[in-house]
């Protein structure tokens, strides 16, 4: 594409992006701090489901050295239930190096954000272009598709020539979230809506056909279904949980007694094994219920059972702890421990 008509598809791009683009908070200011958490949050997160942490996160850490003086605990508190829980992990990590190394404030320079732990080439280029105004395409998996159908760039290397000659302009960063907002909002991956785009009478992949050909390839992965079940264990409006080992999948994080069932293990056998360790024998008093998570290609099947626990005859472990109701909201519990915890404590 020459380049006039990159000049009309940013006239385009960014008229319609000033009259439909949806009001987020992250998008009402230029705090480099603000918008480094919210992309962060907003890595593989639907946007509706950060909002609320979102706001709660920056009410609690406005600033680096906020986050940087918070215990790792208090940090994967606030984001228990957002899921990819090493986000949170980076963003102490990164705190500390900025608050180290750039006197508490993100670096200016795009080779010092990408070097910040959890920070990859489209979070460090949406700082960069949002923040400081620096001419970076960040191509996340919307813009991507733009792109690929916009202007017929198949190859990365094509990809990424056109985002730089798009964001060559003094708006690199309404730029860049114009073509993340077209991605999310009109050119879909599976019903484009070509009669409403703003830059569908430039497109090539319209132009020439072949627009449903122009999908980003689908990753194909076997999904995993697993038998998860759990106890709720409850004594005078107080919950046992235990911390998982650090490291792993969902290391550090509280939890309710429970866990994977082998294959060709019956229920109450997958229950004895995961209670073992707690003195007398807990046996689940009552069935709750059933919740369905996900963990990436993983398919949760989590059977909920409820027992009213006796304090002195329990004998947990060190890494086991009764935590009030009232006081949960200080643990950072997994997003299916929640959903245990709700679903046994409403009956």
């Amino acid at each position: 594409m020459s380049q006039p008509k990159f000049g009309l598809t940013r006239r385009a791009l960014l008229r319609w992006y000033g009259k439909n683009r949806r009001d987020l908070p992250w998008r009402r200011t230029r705090n480099p701090y603000a918008i480094w958490i919210a992309e962060t949050m907003l890595q593989q997160t639907q946007v509706k489901s950060v909002l609320p942490y979102y706001r709660r996160f920056l009410r609690a850490f406005p600033t680096t050295r906020k986050l940087d003086r918070a215990s790792k605990e208090e940090v994967l508190a606030l984001w228990s239930g957002l899921g990819y829980y090493r986000r949170a992990e980076n963003l102490k990590k990164a705190a500390r190096i900025i608050m180290r190394e750039h006197r508490g404030k993100l670096p200016r320079k795009f080779d010092l954000i990408l070097a910040l732990p959890g920070v990859g080439p489209y979070t460090a280029a949406a700082v960069m272009s949002i923040a400081f105004n620096q001419a970076y395409p960040a191509l996340d998996t919307n813009a991507r598709r733009v792109l690929r159908r916009a202007f017929n760039s198949q190859k990365e290397k094509e990809l990424w020539e056109a985002g730089y000659r798009l964001v060559a302009h003094p708006q690199p960063g309404q730029l860049n979230q114009a073509l993340m907002e077209l991605g999310a909002t009109i050119c879909a991956a599976q019903e484009p809506n070509c009669p409403l785009c703003p830059i569908a009478r430039s497109c090539a992949a319209l132009k020439s056909g072949r627009i449903r050909s122009n999908r980003l390839p689908a990753t194909k992965r076997r999904t995993e279904i697993i038998q998860w079940p759990l106890v709720v264990i409850e004594n005078r409006k107080r919950i046992l949980l235990r911390r998982r080992p650090p490291g792993g999948i969902l290391g550090g994080l509280w939890e309710v007694p429970g866990g994977q069932r082998k294959k060709g293990e019956s229920l109450e056998t997958a229950l004895t094994r995961h209670l073992n360790g707690l003195g007398r024998t807990v046996r689940p008093e009552s069935f709750v219920g059933e919740i369905r998570h996900a963990i990436t290609y993983r398919k949760i099947r989590a059977p909920v059972f409820f027992s009213s626990g006796n304090r002195k005859s329990l004998q947990p472990q060190s890494t086991w702890r009764w935590a009030s109701l009232s006081a949960l909201h200080r643990y950072p519990l997994s997003a299916l421990s929640l959903k245990a915890i709700r679903l046994a404590t409403r009956r």
